[in-house]
């Protein structure tokens, strides 16, 4: 049966003849030289560790889909994380599929044939003349290293394991299990990415200097800024064209909040006009083309120089994240870098005289929070927030290992209309967060590359200036 067209605003009716004269007269483009990826034996090596984990079972594990974002137009596509994980391919609506042998197969909508129907030219999703080309079956073959068949072909009719709200139409074909075998496999999935392999380190220190390279373009690009009425989205765009320059895109929408916009966490309207006297939070990632993310943080002064109480509040988060850097290491709890930051935060807050109480009563209370919030870090890899389906007492409840990537960025957040503070203080907002990587040792700053000392700031938009 043929699958009907994904036909638009822009499609016109097609004559018997016009239909024929399509049909005929190309080239063959069949590719010769397409080599393997270099994840390639990373992702086998993965599938083989899934396969050994649920021996005899079959397990399936979908792409995604397209979504709408306005009418007949789609948002650009990105595949679950999972499905990356375990493939490196990156099409829509495909499905790996892991069978009780162990053995692996990945399903796709290959190439569309020239010789046959009208996809090819008419469909807006999936036509080459509309979308793109995609592989056929045997260079799908070649790219991914992995025995690949033809979508129509996927029989769901069998007992599986399905990572389930990725597909509808896959969760429909496949009885949902009522003894959560489901979620089960989900969690392995989220749990398998949690020690990245060599490969993942560099894909994301590639990702991290990229992020690097944006802040500083941002810096060059404040004279600009400060004097549009948008400043704060013509800094999102700055950092955007080097996130798509040097990778797929951002890993997460970017926070570009100047003043009182930074003591809103997830700040990404960045619609704001910037102000020279005030501090501008900009927490930005690159995604590589791979799809692993940065995720970082500067606070810097938009004049260039922090005033006395912009630079009181904002050594006392480097202090704090200081503090929490030097607990990271193998068999330390996850936890412990947040309880060491707070434990900063609390003593400076009670030196100011806005708390009152020991550090002790003040981190049993949780006070604090009234000007932090929040925790001071997670995992990091394919999603900024990577792992989260993993079980507590394998992540935030367990302990570090080597080969965890993770982020530190602890923040002070003093709302405009807190009268518990000094008007001095108030709408100002400081976060600094770094990259790391467990080693067997201690841990290893991925985002070194960027100052965290308030004195290294100000000499390094000067440099930039």
């Amino acid at each position: 049966m043929t699958e009907p067209l994904n036909i638009g605003s822009h499609d016109l009716p097609v004559t018997d003849e016009l239909a024929a004269f399509m049909r005929t007269g190309w080239a063959d483009t069949r590719r010769t030289d397409v080599t393997a990826l270099p994840i390639a034996p990373w992702a086998a090596k993965r599938r083989a560790a899934l396969a050994s984990r649920f021996p005899g079972e079959r397990l399936v594990i979908p792409a995604g889909t397209l979504k709408v974002r306005s009418n007949d137009a789609d948002f650009r596509f990105r595949p679950h994380s999972a499905y990356a994980y375990l493939t490196g391919a990156g099409e829509p609506d495909d499905v790996l599929v892991v069978e009780p042998s162990g053995e692996s197969v990945l399903y796709l909508r290959p190439r569309s044939p020239r010789g046959e129907g009208q996809e090819f030219y008419r469909d807006r999703r999936y036509g080459e003349f509309w979308a793109g080309r995609r592989p056929d079956l045997a260079e799908a073959a070649e790219l991914y290293q992995i025995e690949c068949a033809h979508i129509r072909d996927l029989d769901l009719d069998r007992p599986a394991r399905v990572l389930r709200g990725v597909d509808p139409s896959v969760d429909a074909r496949v009885p949902r299990d009522g003894d959560g075998g489901d979620a089960e496999l989900e969690t392995f999935l989220s749990e398998l990415r949690l020690v990245k392999d060599e490969w993942e380190l560099g894909e994301l220190q590639h990702a991290v200097d990229a992020t690097a390279r944006g802040f500083e373009d941002v810096v060059r690009a404040l004279p600009q800024a400060l004097a549009h009425p948008r400043g704060e989205r013509y800094l999102e765009g700055v950092f955007g064209l080097r996130a798509r320059l040097e990778g797929n895109a951002t890993g997460y929408e970017s926070i570009v909040a100047s003043g009182a916009h930074a003591c809103v966490l997830h700040w990404i309207r960045n619609d704001g006009r910037l102000d020279a006297n005030d501090l501008l939070l900009l927490d930005a990632g690159v995604e590589s083309d791979t799809l692993y993310t940065a995720d970082v943080t500067r606070t810097f002064p938009l004049s260039g120089r922090f005033t006395p109480a912009q630079r009181q509040a904002y050594e006392l988060v480097y202090e704090a994240q200081s503090a929490a850097i030097a607990t990271l290491r193998p068999g330390a709890r996850f936890r412990d870098f947040h309880l060491a930051a707070m434990r900063v935060i609390c003593e400076g807050l009670r030196d100011w005289g806005l708390l009152k109480g020991s550090t002790d009563e003040l981190m049993e209370t949780g006070l604090y929070r009234r000007y932090t919030l929040c925790s001071s870090g997670h995992m990091l890899g394919l999603d900024v927030h990577d792992c989260a389906r993993s079980r507590s007492e394998v992540y935030l409840d367990g302990v570090l290992e080597e080969g965890h990537v993770l982020t530190v960025e602890p923040g002070l957040y003093f709302q405009p209309d807190d009268l518990t503070l000094p008007e001095e203080l108030r709408g100002m907002g400081i976060r600094i967060e770094d990259d790391l990587t467990v080693t067997a040792d201690g841990a290893v700053l991925m985002s070194a590359a960027l100052p965290r000392r308030a004195d290294e700031i100000e000499s390094w938009m000067s440099g930039l200036a």
